[in-house]
């Protein structure tokens, strides 16, 4: 009977990859669970599992006496002798039997089977929360089940991993039995398993795809020294190389950009800027708004701020869609970064532009004011400055700004 019991807990814990010892230590902690139930709390014994053998050995130790006041840990010497003495014990001294599983009763056995099915339960949950702490930070790949409202529910290796709606790329398509690259990102403990949170927008999924994409990378050959990131909007990246012979940004593009679009494709076509990462703030913080070209930047290393002096035709380019340039170069090379604009001298236009032609941006009323006061083209009222305008009797401070506006816009328009 001790080999069929031990051979179907064993059976319930074979596929689950327990280790033999630490079910060996489950079986002595319930037995002897079992025991105290049947013998009391202050009985005392000793559970011996034998894997191997497939046995189970339970013994009971008695103090031997003449008058038993408490039979879970005293025994009558007449009863001992019963038993067979052999070792001509005396009152006083210790008889140790062995108690068979069977006499612990059907009930008991039950209850053995029930509680090791919890105890399996239990180290299934920190087999699987161990297995996924030890990938954080690292990409798995799986199959979408599920598409929930705010979620996704991903299979890999026959356990739930979850992609929350915060952690996904914005306006990727998703289809239940596709498969998915994520990072593991999180992983926590819950009163029904451990949850497993996974991420495509986090930084980090960024760059495990270069580590995979770029054997350079993942030689350690480049580093990849900072990532800013708005996922699936834009992405910008500085990398070095420990070699000089090596070219860090040729290295992570690729042959006509062939490893660069590969990161590209998976992280559903979001825009990737690869620069060459500096020490000196100055370099770097140019690097990270190129293509735009800059005038001047004024940096204070102490605030971590920076000034940029640009043309007004590069303000659009260094700003970017939305602000998206310049918030990521902040992120990138973690310098708050304000942009002056250096309005372009009047002079340099080369054509000028007909107040008749703007006739419908000024207004009429404006056009007719500015004609009769001997203005007949944009740069000469630009040229005449606000100063000059506001001694026009029909024109106050707020209209000369609106009129200075509309004629700049003009220029701005054809660079």
């Amino acid at each position: 009977m001790n080999f069929d019991i031990v051979e179907s807990f064993a059976q319930m814990v074979r596929e689950k990859g327990i280790d033999k010892d630490v079910l060996a230590g489950i079986l002595e902690e319930i037995f002897g669970l079992l025991v105290r139930k049947k013998f009391g709390e202050d009985s005392k014994y000793d559970v011996v599992v034998n894997m191997d053998r497939g046995d189970i050995e339970i013994y009971l130790e008695r103090e031997i006496v003449e008058e038993v006041e408490n039979p879970n840990t005293q025994i009558h010497i007449d009863e001992v002798n019963r038993k067979g003495n052999e070792d001509d014990l005396e009152v006083g001294e210790y008889f140790v039997e062995k108690i068979e599983l069977a006499s612990l009763g059907r009930r008991l056995i039950t209850l053995a089977k029930q509680s090791l099915n919890q105890k399996i339960r239990e180290i299934e949950k920190d087999i699987i929360f161990n297995e996924y702490n030890e990938l954080l930070g690292e990409i798995v790949v799986g199959d979408i089940y599920q598409i929930r409202k705010n979620d996704i529910l991903i299979n890999h290796n026959k356990n739930e991993l979850l992609l929350p709606r915060s952690e996904q790329i914005p306006f990727e398509k998703y289809k239940k039995g596709e498969t998915i690259r994520a990072i593991v990102k999180e992983v926590k403990k819950g009163n029904s398993g451990p949850q497993i949170i996974v991420s495509r927008s986090d930084n980090m999924f960024l760059r495990r795809l270069f580590e995979i994409e770029i054997p350079e990378i993942y030689d350690g050959i480049i580093e990849i020294k900072a990532i800013a990131r708005e996922p699936g909007e834009r992405a910008k990246v500085a990398v070095e190389s420990q070699d000089n012979r090596i070219d860090a940004v040729g290295a992570c593009v690729g042959m006509k950009g062939v490893r660069i679009h590969a990161i590209v494709r998976e992280l559903n076509n979001e825009n990737i800027d690869v620069v060459n990462y500096s020490d000196d703030p100055y370099l770097f913080i140019q690097r990270a708004l190129a293509p735009a070209k800059l005038k001047r930047i004024d940096i204070d290393e102490v605030t971590r701020k920076a000034v940029v002096t640009a043309d007004n035709d590069q303000v659009s380019m260094i700003v970017g869609r939305n602000g998206v340039n310049i918030r990521l170069a902040i992120k990138l090379t973690g310098y708050e970064i304000d942009i002056l604009r250096e309005e372009k001298p009047y002079d340099e236009y080369e054509e000028d532009i007909e107040l008749v032609d703007l006739k419908e941006e000024l207004g009429n009323d404006i056009f007719e004011i500015l004609i009769n006061n001997r203005y007949d083209t944009a740069l000469e009222v630009l040229r005449a400055g606000a100063e000059k305008l506001k001694e026009i009797e029909e024109l106050d401070e707020e209209k000369v700004e609106e009129i200075i506006e509309i004629l700049k816009a003009q220029f701005e328009e054809e660079e």
